[in-house]
């Protein structure tokens, strides 16, 4: 199946929502190809940046799942490769 490169940004703004959203990224590491977390203490959110290497299919539908936790945001942007 065709694999596209894509960035996903993720924004969490409730930290009780954190070992959810880690265990859904979980279901998807062997297609991450890396991940950097940066705490912004005086807003009190996580920015997370997620790079990874999937049919589009499955990024769309790992935002989804992001996107339906309880104070959590993404947004994906696909490469042309």
């Amino acid at each position: 199946m065709e694999t596209r490169v894509a960035v996903i940004a993720i924004i969490v703004e409730n930290t009780g929502s954190v070992t959810e959203l880690n265990s859904i990224l979980s279901e998807y590491g062997e297609n991450i190809i890396g991940r950097m977390g940066i705490p912004y203490h005086e807003k009190n959110i996580n920015c997370i940046t997620i790079v990874i290497d999937a049919p589009q299919n499955d990024i769309n539908t790992l935002c989804g799942k992001i996107g339906r936790l309880d104070g959590v945001s993404s947004k994906a942007a696909f490469s042309n490769v």
